[in-house]
C-alpha cells in the first residue's frame, strides 16, 4: 500500500462518546469524540466500466479469521493489507485508478468545517405512541379509560381501512438518521481523533458517516 493519501468529501469513524471542551473565552462547549479508522480505496469504479464514477472505501478492521474468502480475495486484489470488512461508495468526478490501495486523508476536515453527520439511532426497544411519536394521551384523572393509548385508528365504510403508515407503537429507533450542518471544533489527525461540537446519532462505538456539508 502506498504512503500517499487522497482527499475525499466523505469518511467513516466510530463514535467514541461525548465529552466537553472550553475555549479561550471559558465557555464550555459540549463535543463527541470521533474515532480516526484506515479508510482505503478498495475499488475504483468509472464511468466507462461500471456506468458511473464512484471510489469504494473499505474500514473497520476485524481479525483475519473473521473474513471469508471473497473479501480477502476482493483486498488482496486492490493491495490492501489490512483486514477490512465494511464498504461504502462515494460517487465523486474525480476517479483514477492510481487511488487503489492508497488510504483516504482527513487534511480537509479542519476546525470550523461544516459536516454532515449519518449513523444508526439508538436502538429503544418497543415503546407506545407517547415516547415514540409524543402523543398528548388521554386525561390522567381517576375513572379515565384513555391514558396512553393511540385512539380510534380506524375508518368509516369508505376506505374501510387503517391507512399505511399510520403511527402506531412499535420498535423504536435503529434507523439511518443524518444532522446537518454540525460543526468540527478540532482535527487531531496524530492522536486519531475529530471533536464534534454537539452530539451525533448512534451508541458508542457505532459507525458514523462524516461528510462536507451539502447545504453550507
Amino acid at each position: 500500500m502506498s504512503e500517499s493519501r487522497i482527499d475525499l468529501q466523505t469518511f467513516y469513524g466510530l463514535k467514541a462518546g461525548m465529552t466537553r471542551i472550553f475555549d479561550e473565552n471559558g465557555n464550555h462547549i459540549p463535543v463527541t469524540v470521533i474515532k480516526l479508522i484506515p479508510n482505503l480505496v478498495t475499488q475504483v469504479k468509472t464511468q466507462e466500466k461500471e456506468g458511473y464514477n464512484a471510489i469504494q472505501v473499505g474500514f473497520y478492521e476485524k481479525k483475519a479469521k473473521l473474513l471469508n474468502e471473497s473479501t480477502k480475495g476482493h483486498l488482496k486484489k486492490a493491495s490492501v493489507e489490512l483486514n477490512l470488512t465494511r464498504f461504502a461508495e462515494v460517487k465523486t468526478d474525480n476517479v483514477s485508478a492510481d487511488a487503489l490501495g492508497k488510504e483516504l486523508s482527513y487534511d480537509a476536515f479542519s476546525a470550523g468545517t461544516y459536516i454532515d453527520v449519518t449513523s444508526v439511532s439508538k436502538g429503544k426497544g418497543f415503546a407506545g405512541v407517547v415516547k415514540r411519536y409524543n402523543f398528548r394521551g388521554g386525561p390522567a384523572s381517576h375513572g379515565s379509560h384513555f391514558h396512553r393509548r393511540v385512539g380510534s385508528i380506524g375508518n368509516r365504510a369508505t376506505p374501510g381501512r387503517v391507512f399505511k403508515n399510520k403511527k402506531m407503537p412499535g420498535h423504536m429507533g435503529v434507523e439511518l438518521t443524518t444532522i446537518q450542518n454540525l460543526t468540527i471544533v478540532e482535527n487531531n489527525s496524530e492522536k486519531g481523533f475529530v471533536l464534534v461540537k454537539g452530539s451525533v446519532p448512534g451508541p458508542k462505538e457505532s459507525v458514523v458517516k462524516i461528510t462536507k456539508a451539502l447545504k453550507k
